[in-house]
């Protein structure tokens, strides 16, 4: 999956499949996880949050199934 750099100091890119509801991060500290069923909206208000490292613990970890990546 295509990820684009975002200006996070606890996450260094994101990418997201619409289609398959795929939302794919790599933190900063590494490790690039793929996140399931997330809503094209929560994306959005991901990508736009003014802290994305704050949006991601309280709206998409721990609530929606995750996997590691192997890179």
């Amino acid at each position: 999956m295509k990820r684009v750099c975002v200006s996070s100091s606890s996450i260094a890119s994101i990418g997201y499949d619409p289609g398959l509801q795929i939302l794919e991060v790599e933190f900063a500290g590494g490790g690039v996880y793929q996140y399931s069923n997330v809503p094209q909206d929560i994306f959005e208000e991901f990508q736009n949050a003014d802290s994305m490292g704050n949006y991601m613990n309280h709206n998409i970890k721990d609530r929606y199934p995750y996997s590691r990546v192997l890179e």
